[in-house]
């Protein structure tokens, strides 16, 4: 997959994905409404992420938009498809690392966008000052994200022993896995 990218603040990043021209900018509230579309489905799942399966449209906002340093949208053709949000994942000493979460909208996995969001995240993390990136807490049920992650340069630091409930498998283990920005 060839990812090429082209900064074109203040608009947003225009990359071009395996021939398929995709832009990444930061979301406005008015966005809020298609990220939910994307949102809702993959919370209600209950296999990847660590959020109550309930979780309202207004405590999602709040825990996308408003407890993040920045959130973006992918676009393609317009139509928003995947978001990521970074924020400082402790305060204090720890406020030079980050965290990051991305979703996929399920009509476009599989077309290189987590892929194109963690690469455009990174970049950004590093301008936005941060030394390292953190994910907390990835099921090791999510194979793809685990590969993916890896593939982009993340280490497996922590194994928490059967700390994620998956709503089929029941108890599994839940990774901590980061990387150096510097």
């Amino acid at each position: 997959m060839q990812l090429q990218l082209q900064r074109t603040a203040p608009l947003g990043d225009e990359l071009t994905l395996s021939g398929i021209s995709l832009l990444i900018r930061e979301a406005t509230n008015t966005d809020f409404d298609a990220i939910w579309d994307i949102f809702k489905p993959i919370v209600r799942l209950g296999t990847t992420y660590a959020f109550d399966v309930t979780t309202s449209k207004d405590e999602a906002m709040q825990l996308w938009m408003d407890s993040a340093r920045k959130t973006y949208v992918v676009e393609i053709d317009g139509q928003i498809l995947g978001t990521y949000h970074i924020k400082t994942n402790k305060l204090g000493p720890g406020s030079h690392v980050c965290n990051c979460g991305y979703m996929v909208g399920a009509q476009a996995r599989g077309k290189g966008l987590a892929t194109a969001m963690c690469q455009h995240s990174l970049k950004e993390a590093v301008a936005l000052g941060y030394r390292a990136m953190q994910f907390n807490f990835v099921a090791s049920t999510n194979d793809g994200a685990v590969r993916l992650w890896q593939s982009l340069g993340f280490e497996i630091v922590g194994t928490l022993p059967g700390a994620f409930n998956h709503p089929q498998v029941g108890f599994v283990d839940a990774y901590v896995m980061f990387q150096s920005l510097v």
